[in-house]
Formats: structure tokens, C-alpha cells, sequence
């Protein structure tokens, strides 16, 4: 194992020189120089859930501050479906349940990046891609999917050809990977999410840390995380997340420890007493929102009523997947990832209907197990 920190393939197989592979681990032990991501980017689940049950319980004149504190905090991504086709995008999700006669069911694509630097109008947050999520709200916003698409997915990107996925970031920013994305899986993307790694540390850290379950010893970096439970501050979030060497599925199992990090430090916000003390909850809820970014089609009002009708999401009710796959290959002299279009057009049309997490059995395959490596 080099003690390097390998560099994230960018198209065709060279090295995007905003990007890193950085992998790392973490059981409790270690102090080595911090790798590079940050995926399971604490993301916009947890901020939004966490946000709707501040909401719950503040009255009127409450409104207008925790808009100020905490959704302002949020910053913005301009002009990002400015430059698509709108003649050529999906159509709006048609879901079959009797709950979108209230609601619609509303996607995100979530992104994540290394670091939050300022961001303007029109301007990229970061150029690292390689944790790609779609994340779905039902239409009764009491279940939510977030279904992976492993960074080196060799798909069609407009204007460019076949490439990895994430190149399409890096040849046009959050704009290109939207399209691709549609394009990719005929579902509509309506609103964009950057997360920053650097502040899901911290939030792991202002948590005290987060338990989670490894299926086999493995270590990485100045870690090694034993089989059984694992307690993770943020340092050892940091490397355990960003491992695929040594793991047998590479990359795979890289895409299903962000997840499973996503999953518990989820689950932590509701049994740590985060909720019973409003001066950890302040504290929470300012270092959660200060870690992401949005497109600028989310108002502060928008963004905070959304999360007030995700309220009743818990983690119970989050499926997690990743999209289907053939195998690996090799393109020129990029290890490139094939996806499964036959069983991924079933996917796709069950999140387009609402109705996955009613089919989720069918993708067993796909979806995050309680024990991965």
C-alpha cells in the first residue's frame, strides 16, 4: 500500500488537477496527514430533516430568524439549469401514490467536494465529484432514497462523448453533470446540493463522533478498523470513508462506507440528545448548514419549508442504493465502471413513479446492507 495519497482519474483517464482520491480510514488511534474527501457528505438529509424539527417548534416570530441563522448560512450555486435544454429534460415525476395530490416528489443530485472555499454566481464550488448521489423525497415526505452512481461510471456525457461520470464536472461544472445525469437515468433533477467534507467533520466532531459496523478488519492510513463496531471521530470519519484499496469490491465498498456513514451519523442526530439541548442543536444546525451549498433556486423561505415537510423522516425510513452495475473494465487506460441498463431502467422507473422504497426488495443487490465492509 503506497503511502502516497492517489490522485482522482479524470477524463479519459488523466488527472483533474482539482481532484484527489484521498482514502481513509479510522478506528481511534491515529494522527497522520488528513487525506483528502469527505464524501458521505453529511448532506442535505441531515441538514434539512434537522432543520424541519427546529421548525416543528418554534412558533411565528421565530420564523424569520432561524431563516437568517440557519438557512442563510446555506450558501448558493448560481445559474446552475440556466444553460439546459428544458425541451430535452425529463418531465416532472409522476408519482402513483394518492400523496402527491398535496405534494410532488422532489430530487436533489448531491455532489461531493473537498472543501467550501466562497462561491459567486456562476461559480464551481469545487471540481472533485467523485461522491454522486441522487437523493429522492416522496411525495408524502415520509421516505427518501439515495441511490450512489460510482464516480467512474462510463456513460455518455453531452458534447464530450463516453467518459467517466465525473468528468462531466469537470468539463462543466454542476450544469453538465445535471444533464448527464438526466440523461443517464431519464429522471428530472430539481435542485442541486455541494457538500463540503471539511464541515461533515466537523459535524461528526460536534456529535462526539459515530459508531459504525465493519464487516471484515481492514486499515488504511494511521487506521485500522476492526471487525464489529467502530467508534469514528472526525479525523477517522475522514480516512474511513475514503478507503477502496484493500477493500475487496475497490470503489464499491468505498461508495457503501459513505453510506453507511451517512446512515449513522443520521441516526446519531436523533439518539444523541442533539434535539433536548438547544445550545447543541444551535451548534449543530450551524456547522451542518455551514457545509452546504445550494443552487440559487432554493429561497431561505423555500429551503426551510421543504424541510419542515420532511419532518417525519427518520432513519428508518432512508433507503440507500447504488446504481446497477455490470462489472469493470478498461477504457484506454482508465479503469472505468459499466452500468446495467436493463435493471437500471427499472430503478429509474420506480423513483420516477415514487415507488421505490415499495420495490426496494427487487434490488437487494443495490442496496446497503447492515453490515459492509
Amino acid at each position: 500500500m503506497s503511502d502516497r495519497e492517489p490522485g482522482q482519474d479524470g477524463p479519459a483517464g488523466e488527472s483533474l488537477p482539482h481532484e484527489t482520491s484521498g482514502d481513509g480510514g479510522g478506528s481511534v488511534d491515529g494522527g497522520v496527514p488528513v487525506p483528502r474527501r469527505r464524501p458521505r457528505l453529511r448532506r442535505v438529509l441531515i441538514s434539512l430533516g434537522v432543520i424541519g424539527v427546529v421548525l416543528a417548534v418554534v412558533a411565528g416570530g421565530g420564523f424569520w430568524y432561524l431563516t437568517e441563522r440557519y438557512a442563510g448560512n446555506i450558501e448558493r450555486v448560481g445559474d446552475v439549469f440556466d444553460g439546459l435544454d428544458e425541451s430535452s429534460r425529463p418531465a416532472e415525476a409522476s408519482p402513483t401514490s394518492e400523496a402527491a395530490a398535496s405534494n410532488d416528489p422532489i430530487t436533489f443530485l448531491l455532489v461531493g467536494s473537498d472543501t467550501r472555499a466562497d462561491i459567486a454566481a456562476g461559480e464551481l464550488p469545487d471540481a472533485r465529484s467523485d461522491a454522486i448521489m441522487i437523493a429522492r423525497f416522496s411525495a408524502d415526505r415520509q421516505h427518501a432514497q439515495v441511490i450512489s452512481i460510482p464516480r467512474d461510471s462510463w456513460v455518455d456525457i453531452p458534447g464530450h462523448g463516453k467518459d467517466k461520470i465525473n468528468a462531466a464536472y469537470a468539463y462543466g461544472g454542476p450544469t453538465l453533470l445535471i444533464e448527464t445525469v438526466e440523461q443517464l437515468t431519464g429522471v428530472r433533477i430539481d435542485h442541486y446540493a455541494a457538500i463540503g467534507f471539511d464541515g461533515l467533520i466537523d459535524v461528526t466532531d460536534e456529535l462526539g463522533g459515530v459508531d459504525v459496523y465493519v464487516a471484515e478488519t481492514t486499515s488504511w492510513g494511521a487506521y485500522t478498523f476492526t471487525a464489529g463496531m467502530n467508534h469514528l471521530d472526525g479525523d477517522a470519519a475522514r480516512w474511513y470513508v475514503g478507503q477502496r484499496y484493500d477493500l475487496p469490491g475497490g470503489d464499491f465498498d468505498r461508495v457503501k462506507r459513505q453510506q453507511n456513514y451517512l446512515r449513522s451519523m443520521f441516526s446519531k442526530l436523533f439518539t444523541d440528545g442533539v434535539f433536548s439541548s438547544p445550545g447543541k442543536l444551535d451548534s449543530v444546525l450551524l456547522t451542518v448548514t455551514g457545509a452546504v451549498a445550494v443552487d440559487d433556486g432554493l429561497s431561505n423561505t423555500d429551503l426551510l419549508g421543504l424541510a419542515y415537510s420532511l419532518r417525519g423522516l427518520t432513519p428508518d425510513t432512508i433507503d440507500f442504493f447504488t446504481a446497477p452495475v455490470l462489472g469493470t473494465g478498461t477504457e484506454g487506460a482508465a479503469s472505468v465502471v459499466y452500468l446495467n441498463p436493463t435493471t437500471g431502467a427499472r430503478m429509474w422507473g420506480y423513483l420516477n413513479t415514487d415507488s421505490l422504497s415499495q420495490n426496494a426488495d427487487e434490488f437487494d443487490d443495490e442496496a446497503l446492507s447492515e453490515t459492509p465492509r
